[in-house]
């Protein structure tokens, strides 16, 4: 097995490689199922190449609920084959695949009707269940709780909105963590990675695509790549994706709009989340170790793709709905974080000129030309099944004799996971580090926390928390330099200390001290530091004004205006 170190040196070799051997597959974007398409490709020993045109899960997959879930709801739409296809992978990540990032979260729905409501939702968690068992899931069952009992397991609710409940299990996630930690173990099983590397157009031979144009978007420089097939997973730029080899075919996608806002945890007790059914969807308050998670919404989104943002309005409707259930009611005082992402909806009437295109209620897979395929829809949860049934899809009949392995391939940092666990007093000890410390390390990195530690061997320093970030050491900015793949000081604020939501500054108070940590790794001079950190805070700050408004429209464009400021393509790198 080859390192699962990203770096910027492995960035650039793979790119070289790229350059130099045709692949079996190129796969064009750098999300959760794109991910997940390079890993499975790679485990089948086809040459695989995977880019992305920002940092790893930089659109749809880094603002999920951050929840591995059947998709209870989708029970009372009666499409049972889905939610157990969930459950079953809910199960696998769960026990095999990423036990360290991914844990049973236990939820209290709150019911309003002592017959008739208690009577078919505990019919519908009881087919949830019944579901998870059949995968292979291990969580407890539902259980049913009077007036009393319900209380006493979330102290917060409204005595007056409920007359009990019913407590079941589905499972929370860090979804960026995810993504990097497939692409690693698809690095680590053969696969080139480049991130910041854009794909322009496609070659193509005939009316077939047989490669790419690539752009290297830190040096601006053009390279070629040959490809036998070429996968694009781009979510909400699906079209566009497409139109780079001239495609009349291929899906159609419109982009919706989920929001979310953060508390602090001392400000809802409880001793599991909630889960609530509103008017229009569903609405989880889901508990972590420092704050509380609330979302979702669902709009149409119809400005720039790349800068979705919670408004007024999102953040008025969430609090609404999350208060119609909390006797001590939230208010915008509370909010110490928002996130704001796009979820790639399929419409109907799928154009291809390929018969055997797969399509189910929550993805499709179809090949709008010879040598391209495309695959959109779906949830977190289920991409693995999703890069399972792609691959398939460009192998046809042989997929028979070649088929997926990755259900039982656990990811970087699930490898010998129980025995890791119990290891965790004495590195505790030897680093002295509380146990609060520890576990909160080990639920980010899993068996690799030793090689995080290794670093303050070396230097002390690395031992000290972030100063305006003290949950987080600084051993982590150098893992996300040297092992993670962060180029960038968003890469890190985003997608491995994820400060942005998690902070009312969205890290601007922490960003010098972790820029100052990159650059000795990355070699910035001072008026790089100086670019990354303004880049960042201009960003934060957008995204701050943009809470304030009450329009998509406006609220992007003071996105997009931030961006602009300081492109991180053109920073002075050295």
């Amino acid at each position: 097995m080859s390192t699962t170190a990203l770096t910027r040196d492995s960035r650039q070799s793979a790119l070289a490689r790229m350059a130099e051997e045709e692949l079996d597959i190129l796969v064009v974007g750098g999300g959760v199922t794109g991910a997940g398409i390079a890993l499975d490709a790679a485990t089948r020993g086809l040459k695989t190449g995977i880019v992305e045109m920002r940092d790893w899960s930089a659109g749809t997959s880094q603002w999920s609920s951050k929840l591995v879930h059947g998709g209870l709801r989708y029970l009372y739409q009666l499409d049972f084959a889905l939610v157990a296809e969930a459950l079953r992978e809910r199960g696998t990540l769960l026990t095999t695949t990423a036990p360290h990032l991914v844990s049973a979260q236990p939820f209290l729905w709150p019911l309003k009707q002592r017959v008739i409501e208690r009577a078919y939702s505990a019919v519908g968690v009881g087919m949830y269940d019944a579901l998870a068992k059949i995968g292979g899931g291990r969580v407890p069952v539902q259980k049913h709780y009077g007036h009393k009992g319900a209380l006493e397991l979330v102290p917060s609710l409204d005595p007056e909105s409920l007359i009990g409940g019913i407590r079941f299990y589905d499972a929370r996630v860090d979804d960026s963590r995810l993504v990097i930690d497939l692409v690693r173990t698809a690095q680590g099983y053969g696969a080139l990675a480049a991130p910041r590397t854009q794909a322009t157009s496609f070659i193509t031979e005939g009316d077939a695509v047989v490669g790419a144009i690539l752009k290297d978007l830190e040096t601006g420089e053009e390279i070629t790549v040959r490809a036998k097939h070429v996968i694009g997973a781009t979510g909400v730029w699906t079209e566009e994706t497409q139109q780079l080899g001239d495609s009349e075919g291929g899906l159609e996608v419109l982009a919706s709009k989920g929001i979310h806002i953060v508390v602090p945890k001392d400000r809802i007790e409880g001793k599991t989340g909630v889960f609530l059914r509103t008017e229009k969807s569903v609405l989880f308050i889901i508990p972590w170790e420092r704050y509380w998670v609330i979302g979702t919404t669902d709009t149409a989104w119809h400005e720039q793709r790349d800068a979705p943002v919670a408004t007024s309005e999102d953040i008025d409707y969430v609090l609404e709905q999350a208060n119609s259930v909390l006797a001590d009611k939230l208010t915008r005082d509370d909010i110490i974080g928002t996130f704001a992402g796009l979820r790639p909806l399929l419409q109907p009437g799928t154009k291809s000129e390929d018969e055997s295109t797969k399509v189910s209620r929550e993805h499709t897979v179809t090949s709008p030309q010879p040598g391209l395929t495309v695959i959109a829809g779906g949830k977190l949860t289920t991409y693995r099944q999703m890069a399972e049934d792609a691959v398939d899809h460009v192998l046809g009949s042989a997929a028979k004799s070649n088929p997926s392995v990755t259900a039982s391939i656990p990811l970087v940092g699930a490898v010998g996971y129980e025995a890791g666990r119990r290891r965790l007093p004495v590195l505790s000890q030897q680093y002295r580090l509380s146990e609060t410390v520890i576990k909160h390390l080990f639920s980010r990195y899993g068996t690799e926390t030793p090689d995080v530690l290794a670093l303050i061997d070396a230097d002390p320093s690395l031992g000290r928390p972030i100063e305006h970030a003290p949950d987080y050491l600084r051993a982590e900015a150098v893992f996300a330099v040297t092992h993670e793949g962060a180029l960038h000081l968003e890469d890190v604020l985003l997608h491995r200390i994820r400060l942005d939501f998690e902070q009312p500054d969205r890290g601007s108070a922490a960003a010098p001290e972790i820029a100052e940590i990159m650059g000795g790794l990355l070699g910035w001079d001072d008026e790089t530091r100086q670019a990354e950190v303004a880049n960042w805070v201009a960003q934060a700050d957008a995204i701050l004004a943009a809470q304030e408004t009450r329009s998509d429209s406006e609220a992007s464009q003071l996105r997009t205006k931030a961006e602009e400021i300081v492109p991180v393509e053109h920073l002075n790198i050295v």
